[in-house]
């Protein structure tokens, strides 16, 4: 297992953003983390909230202490600008599409990493297929990441779209191998045992497909040994658990903005959120 060790101040991680530029600096004051903590984004920092630019460009300015991941929403803003996806009612990306720096921006959130791992923290936008363990998630983020840095990108890009195939196999070879990753990391919510995703459901526990249940309860997970951090799933909301830390807990549906502290002893992490009201966007 690839661990990066560090000596700095416990990460403070925050779920997605998604353009919610004015909540933001209201929690990071909050937090009121030491001068040196990294500070970790579970994905979808652009999109729905009323600021994506000013989102991005504050993260972008922070450098190397900012430790983002890839979610959904910013691989759809890389794929619009790409013209490979039609923008979508409610999105906010025109801000980023239209700043005289936009070539500036895409590119650096082309470079971003799909899964972070460090002092026995995985952090992914979405979740991990349960027969993968810390090494394949981060051998399989880096093969993304990787084809989404190549000059022939919006081909890889334009190519990860689609629900099939659903299930992870060694097999897998080329652009399906992709895909199944890119599912993953940034889509999941609902398995089986087996791993077979299923993406008909973005609800609550409840709402769980017949035969399906959340990624992270499936019996045998191999990433049970490491503390997950992700977010995502807003109609989840805030989930802690010793081994599970899902940070989504809806800002931009109006309900809250969360950031924990990632101490390496779940009795010591500790919660910091901020009201979204003013954040909720239309639906």
């Amino acid at each position: 297992m690839k661990d990066n060790v560090s000596t700095q101040p416990a990460p403070l991680a925050f779920g997605d953003l998604q353009g919610c530029h004015t909540q933001f600096r209201e929690l990071l004051i909050k937090a009121a983390p030491p001068d040196g903590t990294p500070l970790w984004f579970a994905g979808d920092l652009v999109n729905r909230g009323a600021d994506s630019l000013a989102t991005l460009r504050d993260v972008m300015s922070m450098g190397e202490r900012a430790v983002p991941v890839l979610g959904n929403h910013d691989l759809h803003l890389l794929a619009v600008s790409a013209g490979i996806r039609n923008a979508k009612k409610g999105d906010t990306i025109d801000q980023i599409l239209d700043a005289p720096d936009a070539e500036d921006l895409l590119h650096w959130v082309r470079h971003q990493p799909l899964a972070h791992f460090e002092n026995g923290m995985l952090m992914v936008h979405a979740g991990v297929l349960p027969q993968w363990d810390v090494d394949l998630v981060l051998e399989l983020a880096d093969e993304l990441q990787r084809a989404l840095r190549a000059p022939n990108w919006k081909e890889t890009l334009a190519g990860l779209y689609g629900n099939q195939p659903n299930r992870w196999t060694p097999r897998l070879k080329g652009i399906e191998r992709l895909r199944v990753t890119c599912s993953a990391l940034t889509r999941i919510r609902f398995c089986n045992a087996q791993g077979e995703m299923d993406f008909s459901s973005s609800g609550g526990l409840g709402s769980a497909p017949a035969g399906q249940m959340p990624w992270f309860d499936v019996p045998d997970r191999k990433t049970r040994d490491v503390t997950v951090v992700f977010g995502h799933w807003a109609s989840l909301g805030l989930t802690l658990r010793e081994n599970l830390i899902g940070l989504d807990s809806g800002c931009v549906w109006g309900e809250r903005l969360s950031a924990v502290r990632l101490m390496p002893s779940p009795a010591d992490r500790t919660l910091t959120q901020v009201d979204c009201t003013t954040c909720r966007v239309s639906t």
